[in-house]
């Protein structure tokens, strides 16, 4: 006696295609930064006691050229003023943090204008150093 066989279809099973689809959006999203500042190069200035800040609402850098960005775009101080205002909106007192890293070569000339620029938008401006290494000081 000869039974007959059952035909097998080959699916693609759909069910958890969409929890998988959220779960990799949500992991790309958690790794994306809001601002690309990583062909900016500087070298932080050091000191002993470093102290950690919040999340800031922009972030200006001057780099080893002595070129100021804001947010990772080459921007002159003449406009960094405008533009802080404009990122740092209605953002109350003490949560308009600026994030500022100055190449550790930086003159004051180079710097000045860039805190007069801050200053002028609102911002609570937050210098980024390194913590100094004890045994190298020594």
């Amino acid at each position: 006696m000869k039974l007959p066989r059952k035909k097998m279809t080959a699916s693609i099973p759909s069910a958890a295609m969409g929890d998988i689809g959220f779960l990799l959006l949500i992991f790309f999203v958690i790794l994306a930064r809001a601002q690309d500042d990583s062909h900016v190069r500087w070298q932080p200035a050091k000191l002993k006691e470093v102290e950690m800040v919040a999340s800031p609402l922009a972030s200006v850098t001057i780099d080893t050229g002595f070129k100021t960005y804001l947010d990772g775009k080459e921007i002159s101080t003449d406009e960094l003023a405008g533009a802080l205002s404009q990122i740092l909106g209605d953002a109350p007192a003490g949560k308009r943090y600026v994030f500022l890293k100055v190449h550790k070569e930086a003159k004051a000339t180079h710097f000045e204008p860039v805190i007069a620029a801050i200053s002028e938008a609102g911002g609570d401006l937050v210098h980024i150093l390194e913590p100094e290494n004890i045994s190298s000081t020594q």
